[in-house]
């Protein structure tokens, strides 16, 4: 995971534009800034090819479809500042190389270099994460925009995006053992509006993700759960066994069902079922989560049909109860028939 090119990684006024990086043999020149979170940074890069590049990134990848039409692609840079980091983003990387589906982000190429740290940095290493570009933003952003203009998305966008979250999830979760995302929601679902076409909608970092299967046996598995839950997975999105684990329990991957369940709620209304308990005086998010206190949008006129309410309920149930992907796939295939134009 080294890269010879460490010494020409330099990313001079990286978010105006900018500064190359290196990752591997290929060069991207920076063009701005995507986003940020915590030690990580996104950027807009263009592959630039030249004679030395050897056909460049095409070369390398193993699905042409994978391939920008005008280079762009999105970089994630990380700073790491300790071993237990470095893991993590090592994990990242391999778990990300194991799916390959169309709902899925691929992750292209990566690298990892050393740097010295300075009396500015606090750093030693860097991680290079280069994935195709959707700048059409998350399910969040569109959001927060159709919440601004009091729009919806219509009754077939809602259940063409939400199968296609089912048939990336699908995926992970057939794996022998199968893998969990861990931190399904809007925040993590890029779109791309097509013209004439459903929205594409792709499930994104896999940060999380961890083989879903674990058998907890004890008091301290079940606390050491909560608080791996805590750092890990959204709280609004975040399963009521994951909140309050009891000390013998059978932890699976329906713990990502009850988040696409939160999802489902946020395509129609744009936020968790569960976030209203954060305004509210006294209000307790676990206590709405754990009971599963669903607050319904008022209004005499819902804009989507009672079905897709009753869809949620049904993800939204304790894990005994709660039903597998393959089971939810079934349904919205059937709301899909009923629903669709």
């Amino acid at each position: 995971m080294g890269c010879s090119f460490s010494g020409l990684n330099a990313l001079y006024d990286s978010v105006n534009g900018g500064g190359d990086a290196w990752i591997n043999e290929n060069r991207f020149r920076i063009v701005r800034q995507l986003g940020e979170g915590g030690f990580a940074y996104v950027y807009l890069v263009k592959e630039l090819i030249n004679d030395s590049a050897a056909g460049g990134l095409a070369k390398k990848l193993k699905h042409s479809s994978h391939l920008s039409d005008d280079g762009t692609y999105a970089m994630k840079k990380v700073l790491i500042q300790n071993n237990e980091q470095l893991e993590l983003v090592r994990e990242e990387i391999r778990i990300s190389s194991l799916f390959n589906h169309p709902n899925l982000l691929p992750l292209l190429d990566h690298a990892i270099i050393s740097v010295k740290p300075t009396q500015e940095t606090s750093w030693n290493h860097e991680a290079y994460l280069l994935f195709p570009v959707h700048l059409d933003g998350t399910l969040l952003d569109n959001a927060n925009v159709m919440k601004s203009r009091k729009e919806f998305y219509s009754t077939s966008d809602v259940l063409q995006i939400f199968r296609q979250l089912c048939a990336g999830l699908k995926h992970m979760h057939s794996f022998d053992p199968p893998y969990a995302h861990n931190d399904v929601k809007p925040g993590n679902v890029l779109i791309t509006r097509r013209r004439g076409q459903p929205p594409l909608a792709i499930l994104m970092d896999f940060g999380s993700a961890r083989p879903a299967r674990k058998q907890i046996t004890n008091r301290s598995e079940a606390l050491q759960l909560q608080e791996w839950a805590s750092e890990h997975c959204s709280a609004p999105f975040r399963a009521p066994e994951l909140w309050d684990c009891p000390s013998q329990a059978d932890i699976d991957e329906r713990t990502d069902i009850w988040s696409l369940g939160c999802t489902l709620y946020a395509i129609m209304y744009g936020v968790s079922p569960f976030e209203y308990a954060l305004g509210e005086s006294g209000g307790s998010l676990q206590l709405a989560v754990v009971n599963a206190q669903i607050k319904w949008p008022a209004g005499p006129k819902p804009p989507y049909p009672e079905a897709f309410h009753q869809f949620v309920s049904w993800m939204l149930q304790p894990v005994a109860m709660r039903p597998r992907i393959d089971d939810i796939i079934i349904h919205v295939d059937k709301l899909i028939a009923k629903f669709s134009n």
